[in-house]
């Protein structure tokens, strides 16, 4: 190992940290979903209204965050996030005692602000970390599996605290994770100000000046614009997959929201599984491949999952679980590598202007808010339910279908990145 790769093994590692922390914070806004539809008399739609506030928290604060980035770094905003991130959660936890929904959407909204701002922060440095190319995607992978971890006890945490009484369920029944969110996001804080993370983004204010010269920006990339749009559905996709099936389950009497909890874990656990896969073979298949591969195949398992009949059911933990309710949390093997690929594939080439791509990225992540909204929404047409709700998700996949097989590619290289 040399002693650059050696140099930068704790900056790596801190990455990998707050990889957990957004999916621990993200997928408990989403598993809450149980929560407030029944604690609020919320339609399905509106149970995703936390997600919605988490997520549009990124269309506002994306570019914003990017500027940031560029002006003060990496350290300076991966601070400023976990400090909002606080705040945010706090909220939340002060939501259950004051019984306002309004409040707990407002700690998710603010909550987003963070998990923006760490994203931010996260894919750049691993892909720069990694050098870019097939490398900076396995890099990205691997650090994606921290990111399983957290996604995987968010909602374990939330079916176990719930139990199997969700009529009464409340928002305060779940401040002991709000609690230990909040001391995941004070632990960082620390670990970061002692950290020395490089910055080899950082502006300084001739290169500011400079830039007010320069006609071109990420937009002028076709496959970034893409690629962009491309993680507006995939966002969208990984959220509404897991956040559905939960309230499929959790209003199902034979199911309970205990274990529909695990089974939802169980998606983000196969989500771990899958990136720690990529990561193993990101450096030998191209993002291009690897994106197509597990976009058809997911694709095939939400048809399966849309005509399977309810009646097929297996064993799970002394209850009888649907069969297609398996397909679901087997779909996060699919929905594993996808950020890497497309974050990959559309940085790819850009140079000076992966920052502001980053945040211009991170602005499209809202998708993860707006997908389930839309999703919840056709899910309260008697005529299509839960299950075939999921023909919004297949729909964004065929797009990233499309976007891993031909709107990838770069057809800007004329464009100076230096």
């Amino acid at each position: 190992m040399s002693n650059q790769q050696k140099s930068n093994i704790l900056p790596i590692a801190v990455m990998f940290s707050l990889f957990f922390m957004i999916a621990f914070v993200t997928n408990f806004a989403g598993s809450m979903g149980v929560i407030v539809k029944n604690q609020f008399n919320a339609s399905n739609a509106l149970s995703q209204l936390g997600t919605f506030a988490n997520f549009i928290a990124y269309a506002c604060m994306g570019i914003p965050a990017g500027i940031i980035l560029k002006r003060k770094g990496y350290k300076f905003t991966s601070l400023a996030a976990v400090t909002v991130g606080f705040v945010g959660v706090g909220i939340q936890w002060l939501s259950g005692y004051v019984e306002s929904f309004g409040v707990y959407v407002l700690g998710a909204f603010i909550a987003g602000f963070s998990m923006c701002m760490l994203n931010i922060v996260v894919n750049p440095m691993l892909n720069t970390l990694g050098g870019g190319g097939n490398r900076g995607n396995q890099l990205i992978q691997f650090g994606g599996s921290c990111n399983s971890i957290g996604g995987t006890i968010a909602p374990i945490l939330l079916g176990y605290l719930i139990g199997g009484n969700i009529e009464t369920a409340s928002v305060s029944d779940a401040a002991p994770a709000m609690m230990i969110a909040m001391g995941i996001f004070l632990l960082a804080f620390i670990i970061i100000i002692f950290t020395n993370i490089p910055e080899p983004h950082l502006e300084t204010p001739e290169q500011r000046a400079a830039k007010q010269k320069d006609t071109h920006s990420p937009l002028s990339f076709r496959h970034f614009v893409l690629g962009a749009l491309a993680i507006f559905f995939y966002v969208g996709v990984e959220v509404g997959i897991p956040n559905m099936a939960n309230l499929y389950m959790s209003n199902n009497p034979a199911v309970g929201a205990a274990i529909a909890g695990t089974v939802v874990g169980l998606y983000w656990l196969m989500m771990m599984f899958g990136r720690l896969i990529g990561g193993a073979i990101g450096g030998k298949v191209s993002s291009k491949v690897m994106l197509s591969s597990v976009a058809l195949l997911a694709i095939v398992l939400l048809i399966c999952i849309i005509f399977f009949p309810e009646t097929w059911v297996v064993a799970f933990k002394g209850v009888e679980l649907p069969v297609s309710m398996i397909l679901m949390f087997l779909c996060g093997l699919c929905t594993s590598v996808m950020w890497g690929a497309i974050f990959n594939l559309a940085a790819e080439g850009l140079g000076k202007y992966t920052p502001a791509a980053s945040g211009i990225f991170m602005t499209l992540v809202c998708g993860g808010g707006i997908i389930p909204l839309l999703q919840g929404w056709v899910a309260d047409i008697p005529s299509v339910g839960y299950l075939g709700s999921y023909i919004v998700t297949i729909c964004a996949l065929l797009y990233i279908l499309w976007y891993a097989l031909f709107g990838s590619k770069n057809v800007n290289k004329d464009i100076p990145v230096e």
